[in-house]
């Protein structure tokens, strides 16, 4: 394919982005609606169920697939998990990509700044992302509180404590910025999307060393996770910041 062929008309817009990462936006949305449709079953079918069982002093079995606890631990693990999948995919599609194909170098002399085209990139992601990771955390906060009386559960495990309020968000708003700071530094698909991955899933996995000392001065679930919520936001500005640092210098 020619230059002038890959060359843009017009500058990039949210639209364009949009259209052209069509793919995952549309398993990002298939992912929100299963989720969320199995966190509505739980709610509606399974734990009513479990609670008629009990009422009656039946003896309830079920498969390891309809087992109310079952079932919410899996999407517990499966949201907690998410953002390193979204950290994999920005790393690698939405900059690593066009880094090591060239398609970045060329817009930037002929359609956008390099500042403007990692802007359009992150916001256009941003927004389905947050909007996606916003309505897991409100419909799996409702349900778990809703039907912990039928749920062997606490509020600190992680499965509960991650998905349960903003710090899902935040962690999806992480694995973007880690993804796009990874996929600037290393300009290479295969090793952004490593080094994007490893980076959230280790702030995933170390996460409780962070808001563990605040069990201190902080008790309950809201002042632990809100200020877990609020560490990791902190994280995701500065690798935004160090990702436009990299941006400048090797657009310079």
């Amino acid at each position: 394919m020619s230059a002038a062929a890959l060359a843009p008309d017009r500058p990039v817009t949210r639209r364009t982005l949009l259209r052209l990462h069509r793919p995952a936006l549309l398993i990002w949305t298939a992912f929100v609606l299963l989720a969320a449709g199995e966190l509505l079953w739980v709610h509606y079918s399974a734990a009513p169920r479990d609670r008629a069982c009990r009422q009656n002093g039946g003896w309830c079995t079920y498969t390891v697939f309809t087992d109310t606890d079952n079932v919410m631990n899996l999407l517990g693990e499966a949201l907690c998990y998410a953002p390193c999948v979204v950290a994999a995919w920005a790393g690698a599609a939405l900059i690593g990509r066009e880094l090591e194909s060239g398609t970045a170098h060329l817009v930037w002399t002929q359609a956008v700044t390099p500042v403007r085209w990692l802007t359009a990139k992150l916001a256009a992601a941003a927004l389905p992302l947050l909007v996606g990771a916003s309505v897991l955390a409100l419909t799996f906060g409702r349900v778990w509180s809703a039907d912990r009386d039928v749920l062997v559960t606490n509020w600190a495990w992680d499965r509960v404590f991650v998905p349960r309020g903003p710090l899902l968000p935040a962690l999806v708003l992480f694995g973007l910025a880690a993804g796009a700071l990874a996929g600037l530094a290393l300009r290479r698909t295969l090793p952004a999307l490593a080094v994007a991955c490893a980076a959230t899933v280790a702030l995933r996995l170390y996460l409780r060393d962070l808001w563990q000392p605040l069990h201190g001065p902080l008790t309950g679930f809201w002042p632990l996770h809100l200020a877990a919520a609020g560490m990791v936001l902190a994280l995701t500005g500065a690798a935004v910041g160090a990702a436009y640092a990299v941006l400048r210098h090797r657009a310079a």
